[in-house]
């Protein structure tokens, strides 16, 4: 059985849970506080990072988008990319643009915990944040995002949405975009989405 190294709130982690749910692969779920030095993270990936997932043979696939990758290629069914090529990169595109939100917002919430943080860095970051919002609710209709069917476009989507009210929950994604917020709601009803709600977890160890 695979085990997946997982942190509760991360987005990256949830796309993988949520992918391996729809695909119906039994998993172990073990969740840490990465930046805890008691993570397992490096054992099984180099640039210690999460989301981990961990082969039956001990070796680690590691990093989001390539874990996702991996598993459409060793367990192509159902299929989470679309059918035809124009498809896949709609839908790839999306993937950038979801992964480089949440990146953002990462940075916005370390930058936070320093002593003195950069007003011009967090504006830099709130403007990549709106940027790609921007850009999704281009791209939103009333059904799935690419190919008239549930896939990676709406798990990364998803996610991010999901990941805002998380840690950036002052800024009203939901009244700036109401198409993005029906689409969430939406996404949050799929058992694979309800059963990997984002949860902040608790850093006790300095990292900034």
């Amino acid at each position: 059985m695979y085990k997946l190294i997982s942190a509760t709130p991360s987005p990256y982690a949830r796309k993988v849970r949520i992918a391996l749910l729809e695909k119906g692969i039994p998993f172990e779920l073990q969740t840490e506080v990465p930046w805890h030095g008691t993570t397992a993270t490096p054992a099984y990936n180099p640039l210690e990072k999460l989301p981990v997932l961990v082969l039956p043979d001990g070796t680690g696939v590691y990093e989001s988008r390539f874990i996702l990758e991996w598993l459409e290629v060793k367990h192509p069914e159902p299929r989470l990319l679309p059918d035809t090529p124009e498809e896949i990169l709609a839908a790839r595109q999306i993937e950038v643009i979801a992964d480089g939100i949440c990146d953002a917002v990462v940075l916005l919430f370390f930058e936070r915990m320093r002593a003195a943080p950069s007003a011009e860095w967090m504006a830099r970051q709130r403007r990549k944040v709106e940027g790609g919002m921007r850009a999704l609710a281009e791209r939103v209709g009333e059904g799935f995002l690419v190919g008239g069917r549930f896939g990676l476009a709406d798990i990364a989507a998803g996610t991010v949405l999901r990941y805002l009210s998380v840690r950036f929950a002052e800024y009203d994604w939901p009244a700036a975009h109401p198409a993005l917020a029906a689409m969430s709601a939406r996404l949050e009803l799929r058992p694979s989405f309800a059963a990997t709600v984002p949860v902040p977890q608790n850093i006790t160890e300095k990292i900034v």
